[in-house]
């Protein structure tokens, strides 16, 4: 009930933002001199008209630029955007040399048509900002106060705006590189974009939902039963491959910390080594090692322990537990290293009154280490956790998702994650519209997880904990 009464206040709190700003813009037109009223059709009339020549300027100039966008380039891929195009790129075979008519493009539509979308969102928000600035200048004149000047302006930008100056780019990039292009995947699974709608030699169209219907359908011709294979190998790969490694790598560090040790230096050099080769290389290498004519199948044929070589890689199960295997081998060290640091802050003083109370080693590693290693490290498992979700080397460059079969859809195989199904789908299919679902299911399933596992955290729910 508290989230439900939470989202309600957070829906009423926009509604009212929106409802004070339209409030404020009634106010400022109909209490504003003949300078701001003309400043809602012409921007930056009103600065310009009161000397602040730099705002006047800039506003004028966006508003001119926004005009002949919307009229050379916009308006034509933003009318595009309900049919997605209507005529395609032909051949014109009946002359007596053929002649390529271009028509619509698909994709460019659908790109240009979003990206026109939010120039115009972007051109409102500064519109706003133009009559938020008019109605500043009226209460500065009613208060007898000093506008500022376009030096000030240009002062400010170095100096108390700097923070804006410095992340106008930036915010761009992130704009034009991140948030475009998500979207724009979003849009495509919603469409037919596949190998036969391939633009501008063929249009595609939006569909609705029939691709999500289609991935989570189970007969024959659904993508239903290999997404939940997938998906469970998916998760179960992710599971191990984080917990293993971490509880693996948390007691190698004990080991290597104990005292007694001796070559402490050593073994953990040996450990760091797996890191500095380069993981294209070591796991090309180990996939050699198990393939059926391979080293280990050689030696085991050879010390005839085995009468045929075993089906490292054509088996499913073999498959999938010699990759989390292998991942143990990769990612131990990464762990240890950290652990080692962590492992040398723990007061040595919790272990000595542990101790003097009859606690024996289990115990201590139980009630102290434990602890205070997930509570300092809990974000890292998150994230950790999240990025064997993703985690498409290990997957890729051992198996390339082999073992296939027939009954799984779009070229998956039983090794396949979500990531790496996802990439067959789009390099070797070209199947766009269920690749941009498959990726929508991948935020989905991550950014679920995360969220339920954060807000358990130790490290978030008790931050004064180990203060």
């Amino acid at each position: 009930m508290g989230k439900e009464s939470k989202l309600s206040a957070n829906i009423q709190n926009m509604f009212s933002n929106i409802g004070k700003n339209v409030k404020e813009i009634g106010a400022t037109f109909t209490e504003g001199d003949w300078k701001t009223k003309v400043s809602f059709l012409i921007m930056g009339f009103g600065q310009l008209m009161h000397k602040q020549l730099l705002r006047g300027i800039v506003f004028l100039a966006v508003e001119i630029l926004f005009i002949y966008y919307m009229i050379s380039f916009g308006a034509k891929y933003l009318a595009g955007i309900p049919t997605l195009g209507t005529t395609a790129t032909y051949v014109d075979k009946s002359g007596v040399v053929p002649v390529t008519v271009y028509g619509d493009n698909s994709f460019l539509i659908l790109l240009y048509g979003l990206l026109t979308i939010f120039v115009i969102f972007a051109f409102i928000f500064l519109w706003r900002v133009n009559i938020r600035q008019n109605r500043q200048i009226q209460t500065y004149l009613a208060q007898g106060r000093k506008l500022p000047t376009s030096k000030e302006d240009l002062y400010s930008l170095i100096n108390e705006n700097f923070d804006k100056t410095l992340l106008a780019l930036p915010n761009l990039g992130v704009f034009v590189f991140i948030i475009l292009p998500i979207i724009f995947m979003i849009c495509v699974a919603f469409t037919n974009f596949d190998a036969d709608h391939q633009p501008p030699a063929a249009l595609f169209s939006w569909t609705g939902l029939a691709n999500f219907k289609n991935l989570f359908s189970i007969g024959s011709a659904g993508f239903g039963s290999t997404f939940f294979t997938v998906l469970g190998w998916t998760l179960v790969w992710a599971f191990f491959a984080t917990f293993l490694n971490y509880f693996l790598g948390m007691g190698v560090a004990i080991m290597i910390n104990k005292k007694g040790i001796k070559f402490k230096k050593l073994w953990r050099t040996i450990l760091v080594m797996t890191i500095a080769i380069p993981q294209f290389v070591s796991l090309l290498y180990v996939y050699k090692m198990f393939a059926n004519d391979g080293l280990v199948n050689g030696y085991l044929l050879k010390w005839g322990l085995v009468d045929n070589f075993i089906p490292f890689w054509s088996n499913a199960t073999y498959a999938r537990i010699l990759i989390i295997i292998i991942n143990v081998w990769i990612g131990i060290p990464y762990m240890m290293l950290m652990a080692t640091g962590i492992l040398m802050n723990i007061p040595e003083d919790l272990y000595e009154s542990a101790r003097i109370d009859g606690a024996n080693g289990f115990q201590m590693f139980m009630k102290i280490t434990l602890p205070y290693m997930l509570f300092i490290t809990g974000p890292y498992l998150l994230t950790s956790f999240t990025n064997n979700l993703n985690n498409f080397n290990v997957i890729f460059l051992l198996t390339q998702g082999n073992p296939k079969s027939m009954d799984l859809a779009g070229g998956a195989g039983y090794t396949d994650l979500l990531i790496t199904w996802l990439y067959k789908l789009t390099i070797n299919d070209t199947n766009y519209r269920m690749a941009a679902v498959i990726g929508i299911m991948v935020f989905v399933v991550t950014a679920v997880i995360s969220l339920v596992v954060y807000r358990i955290l130790p490290s978030v729910k008790d931050e004064e904990g180990f203060q």
